[in-house]
């Protein structure tokens, strides 16, 4: 698993695509392992290296993982369901205080980044908090869900 909070930095909350594609995805692509320096948000520095190994399957978790410019890339996408707003106030419960001024930015920078570029519309599933563990749903881009809408439906 590669989470993306550890490739997105302070200074670029979004412009990560070409740092990911050339220290993860290509050497993956070529079944070699990935190398990549994990950013520190407390630090805002980048760590020691890591090496990810390819294998069957890699999940890369995180907002931003189902962008226009890696989707030709991934063999599936999952959306998962949650409010912007219970979204951002489970991140400021998990970062505390020391990274509160961050937070204040990354809402509206995570706003403008799905505006742009959204993802919901491409998943493959879409997954959803049940009161007893998770839904897990044809997404809008599943064949499950063209398949079952039949041939004269044209509704999305």
């Amino acid at each position: 698993m590669l989470h993306l909070d550890d490739i997105a930095t302070h200074d670029e909350l979004f412009a990560w695509t070409g740092r990911l594609t050339a220290q993860v995805i290509e050497p993956l692509g070529r079944g070699e392992s990935a190398r990549y320096a994990p950013y520190d948000w407390t630090l805002r520095a980048f760590g020691p290296p890591r090496v990810l190994p390819p294998a069957p399957v890699v999940l890369v978790e995180g907002v931003g993982a189902g962008r226009r410019a890696l989707r030709p890339r991934l063999a599936a996408l999952i959306w998962m369901e949650l409010s912007a707003p219970e979204s951002w106030a489970r991140g400021r419960r998990r970062d505390g205080e020391a990274q509160r001024e961050f937070w204040d930015g990354w809402t509206e920078a995570e706003r403008a980044h799905f505006a742009d570029d959204p993802s919901r519309p491409h998943a493959d599933l879409v997954v959803r908090a049940a009161p007893e563990g998770y839904q897990v749903l044809p997404g809008p881009a599943s064949p499950l869900r063209r398949e079952s809408r039949g041939p004269d439906s044209h509704s999305g």
